[in-house]
């Protein structure tokens, strides 16, 4: 068994949502976040740790218990600076990155992509329709090869995992991807009752 910590991405400004805070959204009843970590709890392996990267309402994210991280940078420059604020607060330790809306992972989830970590620098997840580079699985150590990307004015996590040793890990059950109130919707009326 592996030990790593997990670092839920609750930062960003959720412009397709209208700017509401993406991780305090509810679905079914309850905040994305809750949910989120619910489904960290449910792993067959879950993390030793739980950080929350959040930048608005850092008191209701502070509520469910774990350390919340605002950005380090300025001006919302994405969830490369939730990494970076991740890999700052836990230089030494293994980092699974997921987004506030992995509200379904799979049991076996942290296990799969921490198994393919060996060798490589980096390990993400895809389903069946997309690759999801911000389901992530990280060595420790990778912080000034962040840093050196985001001073370049870098932004995508596509394009910094371009430049590691990275191999993504391909899963049957497809992710949830809630970008809009819509797809929040769309779940809850699939959702089964708590």
């Amino acid at each position: 068994m592996t030990a790593y910590t997990a670092l839920i991405l609750a930062g960003g400004q959720a412009s397709r949502m209208g700017g509401v805070d993406k991780g305090l959204v509810e679905l079914a009843g309850q905040p994305l976040i809750a949910r989120t970590l619910h489904s960290l709890a449910a792993q067959n392996q879950p993390p030793v740790r739980i950080l929350i990267s959040a930048n608005r309402h850092l008191d209701a994210y502070a509520a469910y218990g774990h350390p919340v991280l605002p950005d380090t940078l300025p001006d919302y420059p994405g969830p490369l600076a939730g990494l970076l604020a991740g890999m700052q607060a836990e230089p030494d330790s293994k980092l699974l990155m997921l987004p506030c809306d992995a509200v379904q992972l799979p049991a076996d989830f942290a296990t799969r992509l921490l198994a393919a970590l060996p060798g490589r620098q980096a390990v993400s997840a895809s389903d069946p329709a997309q690759w999801h580079p911000s389901l992530l699985a990280l060595q420790a150590g990778l912080q000034p090869s962040l840093l050196d990307y985001l001073q370049q004015g870098g932004r995508s996590i596509r394009g910094w995992l371009a430049g590691l040793q990275h191999d993504t890990v391909p899963f049957v059950q497809p992710f949830a991807n809630l970008n809009t109130l819509q797809a929040v919707a769309a779940l809850a009326q699939q959702w089964p009752v708590d």
